[in-house]
């Protein structure tokens, strides 16, 4: 198994909890982050002064999926939020030890 963490452009979410649903991903986290990176923001003019806003809006999702399925599973990913621009996102795969449905004791894949 292995965790795919993407740190994706805000208006990318729908998209990809879309694409996701048509081909049965199931089980996914989504949370609300700040960050940055090559897009570096902008600059902000408040009351005569500059300020670099470089903290940018992202979504970070995390899902986890069979090993067989990770490559299918980040190329959907590319494919769905891909728009060419900087600041498109981030994709990180790690592996994951074990995972336990804990409602019913199932493990591996099968808690998937």
């Amino acid at each position: 198994m292995k965790l795919i963490e993407a740190i994706i452009r805000p208006e990318k979410l729908e998209p990809l909890k879309d694409a996701f649903l048509k081909v049965q991903i199931k089980g996914m986290n989504v949370r609300q982050i700040l960050g940055c990176g090559n897009q570096h923001g902008w600059i902000a003019h408040n009351r005569g002064s500059s300020v670099m806003m470089n903290m940018l809006p992202k979504i970070e999702v995390k899902i986890v999926v069979a090993d067989d399925k990770v490559k299918d599973t980040v190329k959907l990913i590319i494919d769905t939020v891909r728009t060419g621009e900087i600041g498109d996102g981030k994709i990180f795969v790690k592996p994951v030890e074990e995972c336990i449905r804990i409602r019913t004791g199932e493990r591996g894949d099968k808690a998937l």
